[in-house]
């Protein structure tokens, strides 16, 4: 039997003495509060949470546990199931449902929204609910579910929000009793382990690095930045004559990956965390390390890291490890030696957070994601840069950023110090990196706004009078006057910057946006599935050792052989140039036809370069044929003259051509910058009561709501949760997704759910479609986001994000069958950890459509893709392990 006063047996069990910010919490809950407990990474904010737990059990009351990601409810899934007993715990995230009516059921938040949204029975008896990680709510994409969540559960519900440490934690804790009643803030700074901040210097002609203090006591023994580094950090200005033609360099430079490592090691400052903002860099410097002869395990190490790759990756299929390079991976993991980043699949990212906690794994290279939630603390931890690329351009670390990163350095209970190493930039100017270090807060700002299923549901749950109230509850409202200056002042920067860039893209010789216009034109046409099937058909019908014309490989090539892809024919190649390289439909400009044919030589040995020169050789040797010029042409007539236009274009022979170009592309964006900005500024003195009545007349408009009743299609849209609700609602109902099939409703769906990465926007057709229904309804859905988008524009709302099908052919592949390997080789651009992350968010919006579509058809078939989808490394990706 349960005590009904759990607090002695609770802290007894412990093991240890509570800190005084947990005894402050703990009395906060038994006094029926709620609470916000802001405190460093590391500092045992969770006991709070399982103090809660038990207050539940014990009165005979359930408890739901949140977090912001699935790997992270699945990790506290397991530390509860632990501690109470697998038949106590409960797991719900879009790749698991376990035991979901125990009295402690952890989830991710958006699963918790939807509860509440649908009026879940799962809600009844609820006494607790944590919300790890709550300063998530400003995340720009999920945030607003956080404010939902805290808005919208009863009030009979106590919340114990978990966050890091904010400099507005007490604003946060006065809007929470503003909203759900009596609310206590618990702040902790102190961290529990003292950090030391490191700064790492290479100079020239020395044999090891600098590693300097970043702080020194001053004279009344406060802490000052460290002059010594400061005087370092200045001698960089001093350059000496390098070695390539005499050109002066800086004295200094930025530490190498490796000879960092082999400092920390010999400094005993291992296992660390070395944080670098690019997936490629981190697996780089894996290699590096591997190369430069770095092994960091001993042989018994080695065997319980075998051990761990062999557990975590039994799900896997020999082709399907293969695929994703299981043995480069493995070598590194056994070496001691890791990356760790959203590129990797998930069993090779936990079997690399199992080695780290175990104490084998001594070095990971890793993104910042790996900076939220998951329990991987190290003595010590490196920041490469201080500037990270967002997807558009570079921008510096901001310090909540920096203490997130930083959080990890020094484990508790095992460390007296952690450390925070930055490496040396001649872009970042020590000073810069010591204020920077030198701040440990930040404050916690909302990313709040009315969407259309938001509206609908709260047409169908509240009167309109509540629904208004309640949307000014939102922190979002509680802060919304104190950003205006701030706004006022990027708004007038990014004016200034529109002046420039539009300054750069006059050209001189001619009209550059004319010029622009037919260069649109012409990719457009690329795009286009008629032209690309000519072209497809012309590959169809090349024969090893025709040789054409092609922008690649020095302006000729020669055919190889035929290489079969999900996307169409290509060709393996050897151009002019002695490169061997694959030619597919987005290569050619036009349908591609044999100038010539050589024979090849015998054996075949493309890899060999004697082979490579024989056959370049004879390709120069021959002389091109005369290709009949109606064939040629193959009814390219109007490509030809637009092709001819370009290059007779005056602004064509510029030689600021491109310089001109960027900044035209960079004035458009920054044009979209600034109307967004002056639409914030605009919504200041507005408030989100107003949005949400425009978001209200969007759907009213749309024939789902009819005055403050949802109709039919009002009711569909209130159940499905995506960024492109209205767009998905509308297509379902007007029918673009029935008569798919299987394949092609996963390809269509996802174009909702896929976002490229990279720094241009997602084009909003691919170069391959899978087939031709999906590009068909895909092209009707894109004029139907046209519509959308206008409709948003003349309300003033945010633009819908466009549905972006450049998964399209890779989702119908996989859910046609095939293998991992057969779908990463036809996109270099895709890896093992990207593709399972999104036919994972496919699977979940497969799911809601078979929950919602009218077509009854249409909702079989979408759980039939969903299931079609679930399997091999997605499914593997999935799997619960202890």
């Amino acid at each position: 039997m349960i005590s009904a006063s759990p607090r002695p047996a609770f802290e007894a069990g412990l093991g240890f003495a509570l800190d005084p910010y947990q005894h402050h919490a703990l009395d906060a809950l038994d006094a029926g509060q709620s609470v916000l407990v802001a405190a460093p990474t590391g500092s045992g904010k969770t006991i709070v949470a399982e103090y809660a737990i038990r207050l539940a059990l014990s009165t005979g009351g359930k408890s739901f546990y949140t977090t912001p990601l699935k790997a992270l409810s699945n990790q506290k899934y397991q530390d509860l199931v632990r501690i109470h007993g697998a038949e106590n715990v409960g797991l719900l995230t879009g790749d698991n449902a376990v035991n979901g009516n125990a009295p402690i059921v952890v989830m991710t938040t958006e699963v918790l929204r939807n509860m509440i949204y649908a009026e879940s029975n799962a809600l009844d008896g609820l006494r607790y609910v944590v919300l790890d990680e709550v300063h998530y709510l400003q995340n720009r994409y999920r945030g607003a579910v956080w404010e939902e969540v805290i808005i919208h559960l009863p009030r009979t519900v106590d919340l114990v929000c978990l966050s890091a440490t904010v400099s507005n934690a007490e604003e946060f804790a006065d809007w929470i009793r503003t909203v759900r009643g009596e609310t206590t803030a618990i702040i902790e700074e102190r961290r529990p382990v003292e950090l030391t901040n490191l700064y790492a210097v290479g100079e020239r002609g020395l044999d090891r690095i600098h590693l300097l203090p970043t702080f020194m006591p001053g004279p009344g023994g406060e802490l000052r930045p460290n002059a010594e580094a400061s005087r370092l950090d200045a001698r960089g200005a001093t350059r000496v004559r390098g070695s390539r033609g005499g050109r002066p360099r800086s004295r200094l430079y930025t530490p190498r990956r490796v000879e960092l490592v082999e400092l920390l090691a010999e400094q005993a400052m291992l296992p660390a965390i070395a944080f670098i903002f690019s997936r490629a860099a981190c697996n780089d410097a894996v290699k590096q390390c591997l190369d430069a002869g770095l092994r960091l395990t001993s042989s018994e190490e080695r065997r319980e890291l075998r051990g761990i790759a062999e557990s975590r990756m039994s799900a896997l299929s020999e082709e399907d490890l293969v695929a994703l390079g299981h043995d480069d991976w493995r070598a590194g993991f056994e070496a001691g030696i890791a990356s760790h980043h959203a590129g990797m699949v998930p069993p090779m990212k936990e079997a690399v957070e199992e080695g780290f906690a175990a104490g084998l794994v001594k070095v990971v290279f890793a993104t910042e994601t790996l900076s939220l939630g998951i329990n991987m603390p190290a003595r010590s931890v490196v920041i490469e840069k201080l500037s990270k690329f967002t997807g558009e351009h570079h921008e510096f670390l901001t310090p909540g950023e920096y203490t997130q990163l930083t959080g990890r350095a020094g484990r508790r209970g095992i460390d007296d110090v952690g450390y925070a190493i930055v490496c040396w930039s001649p872009f970042v100017p020590f000073d810069q990196v010591a204020g920077l270090a030198s701040r440990r807060s930040y404050a916690l700002t909302s990313s709040f706004r009315p969407t259309y299923n938001m509206a609908a549901n709260l047409v169908a749950r509240y009167p309109a009078e509540m629904a208004h109230h309640l949307l000014n509850l939102s922190f979002a409202q509680y802060r919304a006057d104190r950003d205006v200056v701030a706004l006022e002042r990027q708004l007038e920067r990014n004016r200034e910057s529109l002046e420039r860039q539009q300054a750069a893209a006059t050209c001189e010789l001619g009209d550059l946006a004319e010029y622009r216009e037919l260069i649109g034109a012409r990719d457009a046409a690329r795009r286009d599935p008629g032209h690309g099937a000519k072209i497809t058909e012309a590959i169809d019908t090349l024969r090893p050792g025709d040789v054409i014309e092609t922008r690649r490989g020095g302006g000729r090539a020669v055919v190889l052989k035929h290489e079969g892809s999900r996307g169409g024919s290509r060709v393996l190649a050897l151009g002019s140039s002695r490169a061997v390289f694959k030619l597919g439909p987005g290569d050619f400009d036009g349908p591609p036809t044999p100038i010539a044919t050589v024979e090849l030589p015998k054996p075949y040995a493309p890899r060999s370069s004697a082979y490579r020169k024989d056959l370049v050789a004879a390709m120069r040797s021959v002389r091109a044929k005369t290709v009949d010029r109606a064939t040629r042409r193959d009814g390219n007539d109007e490509r030809e003259e637009r092709e001819r236009r370009i290059a007779k274009h005056p602004v064509a022979s510029c030689p600021q051509l491109s310089v001109h170009l960027k900044a035209a592309t960079g004035g458009e964006r920054l044009e979209r910058d600034v109307a967004r900005l002056e639409r914030r500024v605009r919504s200041r003195s507005e408030s989100l009561a107003r949005q949400f009545d425009r978001v209200l007349r969007v759907i009213e408009s749309w024939g789902y709501v009819d005055g403050w009743e949802l109709t039919d299609a009002g009711h569909l849209l209130a159940r499905l949760y995506s960024e492109c609700d209205l767009l998905l609602a509308e297509a379902l109902r007007i029918g673009l997704l029935d008569g798919m099939t299987e394949p092609e409703l996963a390809a269509f769906v996802s174009s909702f759910t896929y976002e490229r990465r990279g720094p241009e926007d997602g084009a909003l057709a691919p170069v391959h479609w899978p087939t031709s229904r999906v590009a068909k309804r895909s092209r009707e859905l894109e004029r139907l986001w046209r519509d959308l988008s206008a409709n948003e524009d003349d309300a003033g709302l945010p633009e819908t994000r466009a549905p972006n099908p450049g998964l399209a052919a890779a989702m119908h592949a996989w859910a046609a069958g095939k293998s991992l390997t057969e779908v990463l080789d036809d996109d270099d651009d895709l890896t093992g950890g990207d593709f399972v992350r999104h036919v994972k968010q496919v699977i979940d919006l497969l799911h809601q459509i078979g929950d919602v579509a009218p077509n009854e058809q249409t909702a079989d078939r979408a759980r039939d893709a969903a299931r079609a989808c679930f399997r091999g490394v997605v499914a593997a990706s999935s799997l619960l392990r202890p």
